[in-house]
């Protein structure tokens, strides 16, 4: 029933959120307000119980080496549905250019506590005092969530509450560790598996009907008629320039003067601006193209000398996009 896919969207978004407290850095000073050292506050990833216990290990002060404090530690502690940013399921969406589509994300809230344990009750508010102005209440990430697609996506991470403790029980040469926890919740989404658009792209219509006449003292005559078309692109996908036209041209002029009209094949699209152009003949004596102006629901308009003219190949066959109408207009001409 399910295919293998791992975006590693949960991944990033943990490592995204424990760059947001990377480099603290808290600072002392003496009597006359001079700074005397200045320490970055270490992070680590792991439960708030680890490093207590830790703690509880290394009580004797006498010790040569301790566990430093201060620390902060970070953990993803819970991940729930959002009815709230709920969108339609069947909805896809799909990627210009590398052909790619995907269902809408689904969104998941994923749940962290961020953990600052310090010696000193002025070195926690340092820290604290560091963090909560960039929460109101939240601070937006910009996460890449799916590298297939370059689906880039900003992720609100919103602080939901902060607690203190003081753990300061026992004698004198037990440590002491402020803790504060602040709780936050990342709205991330979560993708399904990306499949390749190209496949759904159409490469040949065919259409049948059965077409009569009938009337009053009139025969009867049916007739079976097949269309077979091959669909082909209405845009200069490689920006291919074939030559350039000679002079200005309004949009009632059908002859054309180029540079070179034996770079343009007859029974051929063109691209001069935003304007398609349907070349049906072409005269590489005097490099006149006789063209059908305003194709493929472009509009007719006047062009300046110099002005590149494109062409519409089999190489841009080859990168249609989804969307692309492919010359059908709805009828046959």
């Amino acid at each position: 029933m399910f295919e293998y896919f791992y975006h590693e969207i949960l991944r990033k978004t943990v490592i995204s959120f424990g760059t947001l407290f990377n480099g603290m850095v808290i600072k002392h000073t003496d009597s006359s307000d001079n700074t005397v050292s200045e320490v970055k506050v270490p992070l680590a990833y792991g439960p708030m119980q680890k490093f207590l216990a830790r703690l509880e290990q290394s009580a004797d002060l006498n010790k040569p080496v301790q566990m430093s404090l201060p620390r902060m530690s970070f953990e993803f502690i819970g991940l729930n549905y959002d009815s709230s940013r709920k969108v339609t399921t069947t909805q896809q969406f799909i990627t210009v250019g590398d052909q790619k589509k995907a269902y809408m994300p689904v969104p998941y809230n994923m749940a962290f506590e961020l953990n600052i344990m310090t010696k000193l009750n002025d070195d926690m508010l340092q820290i604290v005092e560091q963090i909560l102005p960039y929460f109101q209440p939240s601070y937006n990430l910009s996460v890449t969530l799916v590298g297939d697609i370059s689906e880039k996506r900003d992720i609100p991470v919103v602080l939901d509450s902060v607690t203190m403790n003081d753990d300061y029980e026992g004698d004198f040469s037990t440590r002491r560790a402020l803790i504060y926890t602040l709780r936050f919740t990342a709205k991330t989404y979560l993708f399904g598996p990306i499949a390749d658009a190209s496949k759904d792209l159409i490469k040949k219509v065919s259409v049948g009907y059965l077409a009569g006449a009938t009337g009053e003292g009139a025969r009867v005559v049916a007739r079976d008629v097949t269309y077979s078309v091959e669909p082909r692109a209405t845009k200069n996908y490689d920006s291919n320039v074939a030559t350039t036209i000679q002079d200005d041209i309004s949009e009632k002029v059908t002859n054309i003067t180029v540079a070179d009209a034996s770079t343009i094949d007859a029974n051929s699209y063109i691209i001069i601006d935003e304007e398609s152009m349907y070349v049906s003949k072409r005269n590489t004596t005097t490099n006149i193209l006789t063209v059908k102006r305003g194709q493929d629901g472009t509009i007719a308009v006047p062009h300046v000398g110099g002005t590149n003219v494109g062409t519409i190949t089999a190489a841009d066959n080859a990168l249609i996009t989804p969307g692309d109408d492919f010359g059908f207009d709805g009828g046959f001409s």
